[in-house]
């Protein structure tokens, strides 16, 4: 038989684009259409209802950006149409090769009552089946006119993303509006072809399947007339029957269709519009749950499932109706789906806390896996984490878009810093918006890393980000793959029940060991500077604000803001989402991120200051006051304590020759020359290399080949400038520093480098007044020391990697996260760099030929300037501290990391105060004292071995205890947790490395 098949493909494409699909709607008659355009922010849905519209026609331009506009459509169905099925449809100027990113619309009937959202590929809402005839129709559409942010030019610069520089010119043109008769054999006949002809073109080409395939679809066509296609659409379904009945082979892929729609809680859109977005497509999936039995869908990120409660009750009634029939899914138990770098270890504590009692307290459900597909890599800590909140699971894609290494496996064991063992899932099918079609079944089955031991994969499917989740072709299309032969098996399931299969045909999984490195979008450690400090302030302060409040509560009855401190843990986990505290979104974002943590640093600095005040006593005694907030001992303060405040010796500061300072506190010796920069820092051991300087800024040109606020390519270090000339270096204004000032470009960096009295500590202060474009700063320090890995702070711990390049995974890795530190060390002798704001750096060696020793650079990431989505990012003045610590083992390098985040305070009074927690050993680090969530008054301790070895830890409450019970990070007693040992309000525990603990501690 001679090839014919690209003749019948070809033949299958037109007639499906030229006739078959526009057949599936064969008579139409328009609405009659007026608008309402809000004025400013959205409006409550009952006055978008009562307001006055005036005709606007198809065609016509409408929607600012960012603007609101109520349309209403009015008709009536032709009596003719009687016994048939009617359909809406409602183009709002949609452009249909984008499936979200755009204008969006809820379509409400006049009593106020939601129908479903409207989306660039769901334009349709059902007027009847069948239809009377004669039937008037009146719909209202809540329409958003979103601009297009990422377009067919991508990562160009745009005002649009901020309403204050977006202007007001319409960004639609209305488009169909009309009744129209819906024939579903024809749409069904659309389906046929659909998935006969996406897995013909998956099969090989000499493989009998595909063959009876392409003579199969021959005949349907033949079938069909093509001037009757509504006519002859059943006589064409039945030359397909045979092939769709053909079951697949018993050893074929199976996967779990999960009905999914990721949406970003902020993004290229302000968070307020995500509010609507998820009532828009809660709505879709709430409707097609009703009309289909089999579909099942699953959404995350409790605060979006807040968000509907809140502002759109009519939704969520239906939303809890839909979770009680166990097909509308709570997933992940997070607050939001967050970025897992940066975020603190309490933070990210506090993330599962949130989210998993939400889904608690609204529907008596509790998640077992952290569902993130789209976090930006994920920090070695976070098992751990999983585990204490009650979960064992873990669901991510984003490591597939790694670019250099392709990672060996989609199902593993991922073990974290502790030991700490998590189920985990890489969905081969590499996407979180399936869509169902055959390329893509047929990439999970060839792509599935783990054929020969497993056979389960899971597809999140549906369209996100405005795109409305799933359609109902995607289930009809999963229906036809439930058994086809050639194809993988689709079943809709929860992703409960995939996990459930996974780990049962696969008890002994493969293990990887540490972080899930994003080989990708490195730069989002440093994008949007104020955002990232704003975030790192705020989880400094809710520290105080607990520990101070819930002593004062303990010590002098001060009343716990409770409702107070919720409310602003989930402000900030909400800040902490994957595209905000990442800075990857638009202005209007990170404008309002900024307001926002300015608000909430009042907010805490008054929970802080009304606590310590109670806790101080008499402000009339001319005593002041120190209180340390950090978890180790200060100045003579404990941690968690307040004393009475003690003079410090003087560091000096003198000329230095050749230019420049000497700065001396008779523990460090640190040499700063006429430049500005450190060229020695000497405490029995020179810690910086020979003939290089310390405290350099670097200025490199950073035009990445895409995403722009996400990525920098390493070809960025082929080109830097040193920051070598100093307009002034005079003595700063406190004894023992140093003032220097920089220019360059349109940009001007002042700095002051200390050195406090009592302690082996270089101080440095960095004020940037950055009006750079397309550039990213470094701060540099070359040192003499000799290390094949270094150490940098994630949660509960610190995590390893390596210094060297030897394989394409170390060289990957050449922008990474630290949360408070880095440490590098030799044996003996160590140097720690800590910073109160910073997230992203690199580090790197050398071998000097003068003298064959090795010098290793560290260098912390400041700024950068990317022109998307926010042409503006980070223009302005920036404040950053760092201090470098010399001689630092890595327990200095914890201790002076969390100094530096939470300097001491000072409130007048005269009652000292006792620690209400105390811990005996360093290694030991505190991270929360507070009281309980539940208001019974008991305080919750938490706590981990900082070091990475064995500890004892001896915890002893500076109150009268009644009982002690370890937990999970939800306050429950934790199950099968060894009796921990108690002598009065002592508790004695053994810790293994960077193990995490919780005690729930009552009064007596």
């Amino acid at each position: 038989m001679h090839d014919d098949r690209e003749l019948v493909e070809a033949r299958l494409k037109r007639v499906l684009d030229e006739r078959i699909r526009p057949a599936v709607y064969p008579e139409s008659v328009p609405l009659e259409v007026a608008v309402w355009h809000a004025p400013g922010e959205p409006v409550p849905v009952a006055e978008g209802l009562a307001a006055a519209p005036e005709p606007i026609a198809v065609g016509d331009r409408w929607g600012a950006p960012w603007g609101t506009s109520w349309f209403t459509v009015t008709g009536t169905v032709p009596a003719a149409w009687a016994g048939r099925t009617v359909e809406a449809l409602l183009d709002l100027g949609f452009d249909e090769n984008m499936p979200g990113f755009q204008c969006e619309g809820l379509v409400y009937r006049p009593d106020g009552t939601p129908v479903k959202g409207l989306n660039p590929r769901n334009q349709w809402v059902r007027v009847g089946s069948p239809v009377e005839g004669g039937e008037q129709v009146r719909l209202h559409i809540e329409a958003a006119s979103n601009p297009v942010i990422l377009g067919y030019h991508p990562f160009q610069p745009t005002p649009l993303g901020d309403r204050e520089t977006a202007g007001s010119e319409p960004q639609y043109r209305l488009a169909r509006m009309d009744l129209a008769v819906f024939d579903e054999t024809v749409w069904q006949l659309v389906l046929d072809l659909e998935v006969l002809g996406e897995l013909m073109r998956e099969l090989p080409a000499d493989g009998a399947r595909r063959w009876e395939i392409v003579r199969a679809v021959e005949r349907a066509l033949d079938a069909v007339d093509l001037q009757d296609v509504n006519g002859t659409a059943a006589a064409g379904r039945e030359r397909l029957a045979g092939v769709l009945a053909a079951p697949a082979a018993p050893s074929a892929h199976r996967i779990s269709a999960v009905g999914h729609a990721h949406i970003d809680s902020a993004w290229l859109w302000p968070l307020r519009e995500t509010v609507r977005k998820v009532a828009r497509t809660t709505s879709n999936m709430t409707a097609l749950l009703e009309d289909e039995p089999d579909f099942v869908f699953a959404m995350s990120q409790a605060q979006q499932w807040a968000w509907v409660k809140e502002h759109r009750p009519e939704v969520w009634a239906k939303v809890t109706k839909a979770v009680a029939t166990g097909r509308f899914v709570p997933a992940g138990g997070m607050w939001v789906e967050s970025d897992t770098n940066m975020p603190g270890s309490e933070a990210m504590a506090r993330q599962f806390v949130h989210g998993k009692r939400f889904f608690l307290d609204e529907f008596g459900i509790e998640n077992d896996e952290a569902w993130l597909p789209d976090t930006f890599g994920f920090a070695a800590g976070l098992p751990q984490i999983i585990k204490a909140a009650g979960s064992r699971r873990l669901l991510t894609q984003k490591i597939s878009w790694s670019r250099t290494n392709t990672f060996p496996h989609h199902t593993f064991l991922w073990e974290g810093i502790d030991g700490t063992r998590i189920f985990t899932h890489f969905p081969p099918v590499d996407t979180y918006n399936c869509s169902m079609k055959g390329s893509e079944i047929a990439h999970a089955a060839r792509n599935f890393k783990d054929k020969g031991v497993a056979r389960h994969s899971l597809a999140p499917t549906g369209w996100g980000d405005g795109g409305g989740g799933t359609t109902r072709e995607m289930v009809a299309k999963a229906a036809r793959l439930r058994d086809l032969e050639g194809s993988a098996t689709v079943t809709w399931e929860t992703p409960s029940a995939f996990f459930a299969k996974a780990e049962a045909e696969y008890p002994d999984p493969p293990v990887w060991v540490g972080e899930l490195y994003l080989e990708l979008h490195r730069a989002t450690l440093t994008s949007q500077a104020r955002t990232k400090r704003g975030n790192r302030r705020s989880e400094s302060l809710l520290r105080e604000a607990e520990l101070w409040a819930a002593t004062a509560a303990v010590r002098a009855g001060h009343p716990y803001p409770y409702a107070q401190l919720d409310r602003v843990w989930k402000t900030v986990l909400l800040h902490q989402f994957h595209d905000i505290l990442p800075g990857s979104s638009i202005a209007w974002v990170h404008r309002e991120a900024e307001k926002t943590y300015a608000a909430v640093a009042a907010e805490l600095d008054g929970v802080i200051d009304a606590a310590q005040r109670a806790l101080a006593g008499d402000p009339s005694t001319g005593v002041e006051l120190v209180f340390n907030g950090a978890p180790h001992a200060r100045h003579g303060v404990a941690a968690g304590a307040a004393a009475p405040a003690r003079g410090a010796d003087a560091t000096t500061a003198s000329p230095r020759e050749g230019g420049g300072y000497v700065l001396d506190n008779g523990l460090l010796r640190v040499e700063i020359d006429g430049r500005g920069l450190v060229v020695s820092v000497f405490d029995g051991r020179e810690a910086i290399a020979p003939g290089r300087a310390a405290n350099l800024l670097q200025l490199h040109p950073d035009f990445p080949n895409m995403w722009d606020a996400w990525d920098v390519d390493e070809f960025y270090r082929n080109t830097v400038t040193d920051l070598v000339d100093a307009d002034e270096v005079t003595p700063g204004d406190d004894p023992g520093s140093v003032r220097v000032v920089r220019s360059f470009g349109s940009s001007k960096v002042t700095q002051v480098l200390a050195l406090p009295a009592g302690v082996k500590r270089l101080d440095i202060s960095t004020e940037v007044d950055w009006h750079e474009t397309e550039k990213f700063l470094k701060l540099a320090f070359p040192l003499d020391v000799r290390a094949e890995r270094y150490a940098s702070e994630t949660q509960y711990g610190h995590s390893y990697r390596a210094t060297h390049t030897n394989t394409s995974w170390e060289a990957a890795k050449f922008e990474a996260c630290n949360h408070r530190f880095v440490h590098l060390e030799e044996p003996g002798w160590g140097v720690a760099l800590v910073n109160d704001a910073t997230y992203g750096h690199d580090v790197t060696r050398t071998v000097r030929a003068s003298d064959s020793g090795t010098t290793t650079t560290v260098r912390a990431s400041l700024l950068r300037a990317p022109r998307f989505p926010d042409p503006e990012t980070d223009q302005g003045v920036h404040r950053f501290r760092h201090a470098l610590v010399p001689g630092a083992t890595i327990g200095d390098a914890v201790r002076e990391g969390y100094f530096i985040n939470l300097p001491e305070r000072r409130v007048p009074g005269g009652a000292e105060v006792a620690p209400l927690v105390t811990v005996e050993d360093d290694a030991v680090v505190v991270t929360a004292v507070k009281l309980a969530d539940d208001e019974s008054g008991d305080v919750v301790v938490r706590f981990h071995e900082a070091r990475g070895g064995r500890a004892l830890a001896r915890v002893t409450a500076g109150f009268e205890v009644a009982d002690v019970t370890v937990t999970d990070l939800l306050e429950r007693p934790l199950a099968g947790a060894a009796e921990p040992r108690r002598e009065g309000g002592t508790v004695t525990l053994p810790l293994r490395p960077f193990e995490l603990v919780t005690l729930r501690v009552k009064r007596a």
